[in-house]
């Protein structure tokens, strides 16, 4: 994973040229990436569905995330990123029925890495339910359901925790069903900017 090769961005989202991941996450090289956010109406509320991610992950394991994501590579154009989703959450989605919010840059650093992210984002309606998602254990432990009301108000700071429900894989590859509060914590760090704009872009759409 850490030679796949990416395009690299200046800060004027101009390419520059390529370079392996590991490189770009070194450099802080600005890079393209694919995100994708479930929301599904369920008894008439808005629910957002979220990834666990492995505790096998090298970066933000065991946190709360995008509900599927990853980079996309320098071969690829954004409308391959759909296969991020399946590979993810089992789910197959055709990118014409995604809806854009838009590119958004952001910068998340940590002592041995600088990740300048391109995320093209965007959000897909769907009917599945917790059952219908089949995670990709290398990259996803679960996958949890919260209200979206309740998210917004999470990361705005109107309240310290939300509820949510959702399984999570047990080391035999069995769902364990869950209920449990969230707080900010247990999500990825990613900055409050990227989340608010998601939150904006989604209310706009729902």
């Amino acid at each position: 994973m850490e030679t796949e090769i990416l395009t690299i961005f200046n800060e004027q989202q101009k390419p520059i040229g390529t370079a392996t991941r590991e490189e770009t996450h070194r450099l802080g090289h600005w890079h393209e990436t694919f995100h994708c956010w479930f929301v599904a109406k369920e008894n008439g509320k808005d629910m957002l569905y979220l990834q666990l991610r492995s505790p096998m992950k090298k970066d933000y394991p065991n946190l709360l995330d995008i509900t599927a994501a990853g980079h996309l590579l320098a071969t690829e154009s954004v409308e391959d990123g759909v296969r991020e989703i399946q590979e993810e959450t089992g789910i197959a989605v055709a990118f014409e029925d995604l809806h854009l919010l838009g590119v958004i840059p952001y910068s998340m650093k940590k002592p041995d890495m600088m990740d300048n992210e391109l995320a093209h984002v965007f959000v897909y309606h769907t009917e599945h339910n917790l059952s219908d998602f089949h995670v990709q254990p290398e990259e996803v432990a679960g996958m949890y359901k919260v209200a979206f009301e309740d998210f917004a108000k999470l990361w705005r700071g109107h309240l310290d925790s939300i509820p949510s429900q959702g399984f999570v894989l047990t080391e035999n590859g069995e769902r364990q069903l869950v209920h449990q509060r969230l707080s900010t914590i247990d999500f990825v760090p990613h900055p409050m900017d990227y989340y608010e704009g998601v939150i904006r872009g989604i209310e706009a759409i729902l």
